[in-house]
C-alpha cells in the first residue's frame, strides 16, 4: 500500500521520562498541526528525532521509546550529543538559520559543522530508506535537511519528493557566500517539488540555481538530467478553527475559572476604560526584531506623549537556543531596554511595557489574543509568520488592528494589515497611532478581508495544495522524441558494430568528448581521450570523424597527428582521413570587420563575456557571464546581428552559451553528408550534445545509430544524461 513518509528535524511529539516514566505528548508546533491530517492518513509514517540523544537512554529506554513513537506512526533517526551541537545548534543554527535570515554578521562556517551535517543527513536517509516502498511519496521538510531530497534520489531514482523550506530563501549575492552552496542547491534539486512560502523565495532560488548551476529554467520549471523540477510558492496557513473557535469559548469562561493572567488584564482594563493593550508575542530570536519593537514603541510614546499612562505593550517572548552566545546577548539587551523604559516612563498607576520571558499554555496564549486591542508583528526578517494569523482568527468581536513587518512572508498576503519596515521607527510609531484611532468600521472591514482569507487558505488547504502540486510536478516529464539508451540498447548497438565489416563513429567535441569551460581555450583533449579514441580508430575498418565548431588551427593542433576525419569550423573545412585540408564551400571572411566591433561592443559591456574568432565566423561566449544579463545581452546582439545580416549569406548559430555568426550553407549535416558520400559504412554511430548536431543526425541513413547527450529535444535515436557517459558508451559499443 503506498504512503506518504513526512521526514523532518523533530517528530511531532514530546518525549520525556519524568521519574523513570516515558511520557509522550503531541506537539503544538504548526508543522505538527499542518501535517496532521496527511500523517494520520492510510499508512503513512513520520521520520525525524525523538528529542532524546542516545546518551541519555538505556538500551531497554531504546525500545521502549520506539514502541511508543510506533503507536504514534513515527520512528525515531538516532542522533548523539555530537550531532545535535555540530549538525544541529552548528551547521543549521549557526550557519543556515543566520545566513538565511540575512544575518551574515552572526553566520558561522565551520568544517567540522557542515560534516557533521552531512553525516546526520545521510543518517535521516539511511532510516528513510528502511521504510521506504515502491510507489510511497516522501515530503522533507526545512533546511536542517537540505541534502536529503539528492541523498534519497541517488539510491531510488524514481521516488516521488518534495521539499518544503519553512524559512525564508535568500538573494544569490547571501546565498553565494556559503562555501558550501553547491552541495546545498544539489541537494534540493533532488525533489520533484520544491516548495517555499511565497514568490520572493521561488525567485530567489531561481536566481541561485541559474547562477551557480547552469542549468536550463523555463519560468518555474528546472530541466535537470531527466528530470523537470517545480518550484512554486505555497503559503503555510494556520488551523484556523482551533483558534477561532477558542476564542469564541474564551468570552463563556466565568470568572472563577478565568487564569491570574486574564484577570489581571481584566483589572487593567476596569481601572482605565480608556486604556489600550498592544500585544507582541515572539520566540526570543533575533530574525523577530524584538529590540526595534521596543524602541519603536518607545519613539511612540514620546512622539504622541498624549498616550502616556494609556498604552501598554504586553509582551511575551518565549525562551528559545538559550544556550547560544547571540540568543543570549538578545535576552540582555531586551530586558535593559525593558528596564530603561519602564524606569523612564512609569507612573505610579502605569508602566508601558509588561514583559514575560516564559512559554504560556494554549489557553493564556488565547487570553493576550482576545484580549489585545493591536498585535504588532514586526520581524526584521521572517519566512511566513503564524502569530500574525492566529490573532486574525481570534478576532470575533470584529475589532481589533494587526501592525505587520513587511519583511515577513505573511506580508505577501495580508495586505489589509498595516504594513511597516521594522527599521523606520518614525513610520511604525505614526502606524501605531492609526491603529489606536481606526474607527470600529474600517477594523471590521479590514478584518473580514483578512478572516475571510486566512480561513479560506488554512494549513490542511496548504498541505493538500503541496501533495497535489507534487503529485503533479512528478507526472511531469521534460518533451523528448528519443528514447533514453539503455543496457540492452547498447548490447544490441554494440552487436550491430561489431558484425560490421566498415564501421564510422561521427563524434562531436565540446560537450561530447570533453565537458564545457568557461573559457574554450582551456577544453583542451586529456590522455584519456587521446587513448579512447586511438583505441577505437585502431580497430580494423573503423574511422573516426571529429565534427566539431572549432577552428581549423586549433583541431590540427590537437588531432593533427592522428589518422582521423576533421571537419572544423561547423563544416567549412575538412581533412579526410588520409587527405590534405580542403574547403568544403567557396567561404569569404571579409564580413567580420563589420560583425567583430558589434560583438566587441557587447563584450565590453557584459562582464565575463568573450569573442572567439575562427577563420569563417565569429563566436561570442557568455557561459562566464551574469546569467540574468546574459539573457538580456544575448536577445539584444541576435536582435541586432539579425539587421546587420539581412543582406548576407551569413546566419546566426545559437549553441551551448554561445552565439555564433557563420557563413549559412555551412553546417554539420553537410559534412557529414560529405563523410559517407560514395562510401560503404554498414555502421554509422553519431553523438554530439548542441542543436547544431542536429543538422548531422538529420543527414545521416535510418539505420545509423544516432545519440543526444542531454535529455533534450531531438531527432536523434536515443539520448544519454551528459557527457561524462560519453567515454564509458563508447567503450562499451566497442569492446563488449
Amino acid at each position: 500500500m503506498e504512503k506518504t513518509i513526512i521526514v523532518s528535524n523533530r517528530l511531532p511529539v514530546d518525549l520525556k521520562y519524568n521519574e523513570g516514566k516515558l511520557i509522550v505528548k503531541s506537539s503544538t508546533g504548526g508543522l505538527a498541526t499542518g501535517m496532521k491530517s496527511v500523517h494520520s492518513e492510510g499508512n503513512g509514517i513520520w521520520i525525524g528525532w525523538s528529542g532524546l540523544t542516545e546518551e541519555v537512554i538505556s538500551p531497554e529506554q531504546k525500545t521502549e521509546v520506539n514502541e511508543a513513537l510506533a503507536k504514534e506512526k513515527c520512528v525515531s533517526v538516532p542522533l548523539n550529543q555530537y550531532d545535535i551541537d555540530n549538525y544541529y545548534y552548528g551547521f543549521s543554527n549557526a550557519a543556515l538559520w543566520p545566513l538565511f535570515h540575512y544575518f551574515q554578521a552572526y553566520t558561522e562556517f565551520e568544517l567540522v559543522h557542515w560534516q557533521s551535517y552531512v553525516e546526520v543527513n545521510q543518517k535521516f536517509a539511511d532510516v528513510v530508506l528502511e521504510h521506504l516502498n515502491e510507489g510511497d511519496t516522501v515530503w522533507i521538510h526545512d533546511y536542517q535537511l537540505l541534502l536529503l531530497p539528492e541523498l534519497l534520489r541517488k539510491k531510488r531514482k524514481n521516488i516521488t519528493i518534495g521539499f518544503f523550506l519553512h524559512i525564508p530563501y535568500p538573494s544569490y549575492e547571501i546565498f553565494r557566500t556559503c562555501p558550501w552552496r553547491d552541495e546545498l542547491l544539489q541537494g534540493m534539486l533532488g525533489a520533484d517539488l520544491i516548495g517555499f512560502h511565497t514568490y520572493d523565495y521561488v525567485r530567489h532560488f531561481i536566481s541561485s540555481v541559474e547562477r551557480l548551476k547552469d542549468i536550463e529554467i523555463n519560468f518555474n520549471e528546472i530541466s535537470y538530467g531527466n528530470r523537470i523540477i517545480k518550484v512554486d510558492s505555497f503559503p503555510m496557513g494556520i488551523d484556523y478553527n482551533k483558534y477561532h473557535n477558542a476564542a469564541l469559548e474564551h468570552h463563556k469562561y466565568p470568572e472563577s475559572s478565568k487564569s491570574e493572567l486574564m484577570k489581571n488584564i481584566d483589572f487593567h482594563n476596569k481601572s482605565n476604560e480608556e486604556s489600550k493593550l498592544i500585544l507582541s508575542i515572539d520566540r526570543m530570536d533575533y530574525t523577530k526584531g524584538i529590540p526595534n519593537r521596543i524602541k519603536s514603541f518607545e519613539y511612540f510614546l514620546n512622539k504622541y506623549p498624549e498616550y502616556k499612562g494609556k498604552v501598554r505593550l504586553v509582551m511575551l517572548a518565549v525562551p528559545s537556543r538559550e544556550n547560544v552566545l547571540q540568543y543570549q546577548l538578545l535576552k540582555k539587551e531586551t530586558d535593559e531596554l525593558v528596564g530603561r523604559i519602564n524606569g523612564d516612563l512609569s507612573t505610579i498607576s502605569w508602566t508601558p511595557i509588561w514583559y514575560f520571558y516564559r512559554a504560556l499554555p494554549f489557553d493564556e496564549l488565547i487570553d493576550l489574543y482576545v484580549s489585545s486591542d493591536v498585535a504588532m508583528v514586526t520581524p526584521v526578517r521572517d519566512g511566513m509568520n503564524l502569530v500574525a494569523k492566529e490573532y486574525i482568527a481570534t478576532r470575533t468581536k470584529e475589532n481589533g488592528v494587526l501592525i505587520l513587518s513587511e519583511m515577513a512572508g505573511a506580508a505577501k498576503e495580508m495586505h489589509e494589515a498595516l504594513i511597516v519596515n521594522p527599521n523606520n521607527f518614525d513610520q511604525t510609531a505614526d502606524c501605531i497611532k492609526e491603529a489606536l484611532e481606526m474607527s470600529a468600521e474600517e477594523q471590521k472591514t479590514r478584518l473580514e478581508a483578512l478572516q475571510k482569507r486566512i480561513s479560506r487558505y488554512d494549513v490542511e488547504r496548504w498541505a493538500k495544495e503541496f501533495l497535489k502540486g507534487l503529485k503533479v510536478a512528478k507526472n511531469t516529464v521534460p518533451v523528448q522524441i528519443a528514447q533514453k539508451l539503455v543496457p540492452a540498447k547498447i548490447e544490441e548497438i554494440a552487436s550491430d558494430y561489431k558484425k560490421a565489416s566498415r564501421k564510422l563513429f561521427l563524434l562531436d567535441y565540446d560537450g561530447t568528448l570533453v565537458g564545457f569551460k568557461n573559457n574554450p581555450a582551456e577544453a583542451i583533449p586529456g590522455q584519456e581521450v587521446y587513448d579512447l579514441l586511438d583505441q577505437i580508430n585502431a580497430d580494423e575498418n573503423t574511422e573516426i570523424a571529429i565534427i566539431s565548431g572549432r577552428d581549423r588551427k586549433t583541431l590540427e593542433g590537437w588531432f593533427g597527428n592522428k589518422d582521423y576525419t576533421l571537419v572544423t569550423d561547423h563544416g567549412a573545412w575538412m581533412r579526410k582521413k588520409g587527405e590534405d585540408w580542403a574547403p568544403l564551400d567557396h567561404l569569404k571572411s571579409n564580413w567580420k570587420e563589420n560583425i567583430r566591433p558589434v560583438m566587441e561592443a557587447f563584450t565590453d559591456s557584459t562582464p565575463g563575456a568573450l569573442i572567439e574568432e575562427k577563420e569563417y565566423s565569429l563566436a561570442w561566449h557568455y557561459r562566464k557571464a551574469d546569467a540574468k544579463m546574459a539573457a538580456l545581452r544575448t536577445m539584444e546582439l541576435k536582435h541586432v546581428l539579425k539587421t546587420f545580416l539581412s543582406n548576407h549569406t551569413l546566419t546566426v548559430l545559437e549553441g551551448n552559451k554561445v552565439l555564433e555568426v557563420k557563413n549559412s550553407n555551412v553546417n554539420k549535416g553537410r559534412a557529414a553528408s560529405a563523410i559517407i558520400l560514395n562510401s560503404d559504412y554498414d555502421f554509422i554511430f553519431a553523438i554530439g550534445d548542441d542543436w547544431t548536431d542536429e543538422f548531422m543526425f538529420e543527414e545521416l541513413p535510418n539505420d545509423a545509430h544516432t545519440v543526444k547527450v542531454g535529455n533534450v529535444k531531438t531527432i536523434a535515436n536515443y539520448y544519454i544524461e551528459d557527457n561524462t557517459e560519453v567515454h564509458e558508451l563508447l567503450h562499451q559499443i566497442t569492446t563488449i
